[in-house]
C-alpha cells in the first residue's frame, strides 16, 4: 500500500510539473501588457492640469491637423510599421473634410523628445499644425491553464489538447486638441477583446496573432467612433458650441457655401428685380 501511495505521488508531482517543463521560467507570469498614457504624457511627473475656463477655443478654419502616437512607457506589442499603417486609417477619417486644409503624420521619435503640454505644443509648432490628434492604446494579455492541460504529460497532449487559454484585451483613443488653448476638442475610443483555447505547443504564437489582430480590430472600432466625432463636432461647432470658428480668407468656406453658388444665387436675385420680366 506505501508503495502504490508512493507510485500515486510521484505521478501526480511529474503531471504538476509537465507543464512547467514545456513553459518555461517565467510563466507564473500569466498577465502581460502595454500601453501609452495619454495623461502621463501632458502631464508627467504627477502634474496637475489647469483648471478650464468657460472661454471657446478659436478655429481658424480650415485647420491643419497632426497626427501622433503617444510614447509607450514599456515593452511594446505594436510594431512602427503597424503604428504608421493606423495612423494612416486616423488620417484617412480627416481627409475630404471641407474644414481640414492638411494632415500631417507626425513620427514617435519628436514625441519622445518633447513632452508635457509645452512639448506638444513645440512639435505642433514644428510641422505646423493647429490641431493634434494623439492616439493612445492599452492592451493587456492573459494566459493560463484549464482544467484539460493535467493531459501534458505527454507530447501528443501538448500538441493536440487545447489545455491552455489566451485572452487579449485592447484599447485605441484619439484625442483631438486645439494647440493654441490645449483643450480637449473630442475624443474617440475603440475597443477589442478575444478569447481563444489552445494547444501548449501553440499558446505563445496564438497570444501575438491575438495582440496583432487586437490591435487591428480595436482600431478599426475607433475609426467607427471618430467619424461619429468628427460629424458631431462640425454640427456643434455650427451652433455655437465646443469651438469659436472662422475662415481663413479665400479659403472658399464659410457655412459651406461655395462661391458659385452665392454667385448663382445673386444673379437669380438680381434678375427677379428687373421691372417688366415675367418667368413661366
Amino acid at each position: 500500500m506505501k508503495i502504490r501511495n508512493l507510485i500515486i505521488a510521484l505521478l501526480l508531482a511529474a503531471l504538476a510539473g509537465c507543464s512547467s517543463f514545456w513553459l518555461g521560467p517565467g510563466y507564473e507570469k500569466v498577465r502581460e501588457g502595454s500601453s501609452s498614457s495619454l495623461v502621463d504624457y501632458l502631464y508627467p511627473d504627477g502634474e496637475i492640469p489647469p483648471a478650464v475656463d468657460g472661454n471657446l477655443p478659436y478655429l481658424s478654419l480650415p485647420v491643419r491637423v497632426g497626427i501622433a502616437f503617444i510614447p509607450s512607457r514599456n515593452s511594446e506589442d505594436i510594431t512602427a510599421a503597424e503604428k504608421q499603417e493606423l495612423m494612416e486609417q486616423v488620417a484617412d477619417a480627416f481627409r475630404d473634410r471641407d474644414y481640414v486644409q492638411s494632415i500631417q503624420s507626425i513620427p514617435e521619435t519628436y514625441m519622445k523628445s518633447a513632452r508635457g503640454i509645452q512639448g506638444m505644443k513645440q512639435v505642433a509648432a514644428l510641422f505646423g499644425v493647429d490641431i493634434m490628434a494623439l492616439v493612445s492604446y492599452d492592451q493587456i494579455s492573459f494566459s493560463g491553464e484549464r482544467d484539460s492541460a493535467l493531459l501534458y504529460w505527454t507530447i501528443v497532449g501538448a500538441l493536440a489538447v487545447k489545455g491552455n487559454t489566451n485572452e487579449v484585451q485592447t484599447m485605441i483613443d484619439t484625442a483631438v486638441f486645439d494647440v493654441a488653448t490645449t483643450r480637449l476638442l473630442f475624443r474617440a475610443p475603440g475597443t477589442h477583446n478575444e478569447q481563444r483555447n489552445v494547444t501548449l505547443m501553440d499558446k505563445s504564437r496564438d497570444l501575438r496573432k491575438l495582440r496583432s489582430a487586437g490591435f487591428v480590430a480595436a482600431n478599426d472600432d475607433m475609426i467607427l467612433n471618430l467619424d461619429k466625432e468628427l460629424e458631431g463636432f462640425r454640427a456643434a461647432v455650427e451652433s455655437g458650441e465646443r469651438a469659436q470658428v472662422a475662415w481663413r480668407p479665400g479659403s472658399g468656406g464659410g457655412g459651406g457655401m461655395t462661391l458659385p453658388i452665392l454667385a448663382l444665387l445673386l444673379v437669380l436675385v438680381a434678375a427677379g428685380r428687373v421691372p417688366g420680366r415675367r418667368y413661366s
